[in-house]
């Protein structure tokens, strides 16, 4: 596993190191130990799964407020999406701007997301399915969300969302 820092400070790119052998292969996706070693202390309480049918379906930009602010390490369990991030943390000297990559599949890839920052991503392939385990339970009382189209953030998106929840799509702009 390789840990490679982003232009947002605590934002992290993991890149996965798959085993190949004649039944396939083997990828360590999470490793306490590995990570405590990068001064990464992340112990995962919860882990929730995502399914979008569809190619370009948008799901975000999405947060949590204190007191139930989380990180997170999200990774593409099938096919290919587009993931965004924007910094939201007052005092960040990277605040309101934004990293993307894709995650996928086949690079095993995988971002541990700070707290304080916004989240979310477009499918680039039918049938994604999205891993994402948090440091913190789900409070739906502290749950936000941004614009996926706020002017002032700019998020490059390849393509506009075929399918997107009324909730994402009504978020109000940037804080």
């Amino acid at each position: 596993m390789r840990i490679l820092p982003t232009i947002i400070a605590g934002l992290l790119e993991i890149e996965g190191r798959a085993h190949h052998d004649e039944r396939g292969f083997f990828l360590r996706t999470w490793c306490r130990e590995e990570f405590l070693a990068a001064g990464i202390d992340f112990s995962p309480v919860q882990t929730s799964v995502s399914a979008s049918i569809h190619r370009h379906t948008l799901r975000g930009m999405h947060y949590q407020v204190a007191p139930a602010r989380e990180r997170k390490l999200v990774r593409c369990l099938h096919g290919r999406i587009f993931d965004v991030v924007v910094d939201l943390r007052q005092g960040s000297p990277t605040r309101l701007q934004h990293w993307a990559v894709i995650l996928s599949f086949d690079a095993g890839n995988a971002l541990v997301i700070p707290e304080g920052c916004a989240h979310g991503f477009m499918t680039l392939t039918d049938g994604a399915l999205v891993e994402y385990m948090m440091d913190a339970p789900h409070a739906p009382e502290h749950a936000r969300g941004l614009r996926w189209d706020d002017p002032a953030l700019g998020l490059p998106w390849p393509a506009r969302p075929v399918v997107i929840s009324a909730r994402d799509r009504n978020w109000p702009d940037h804080v």
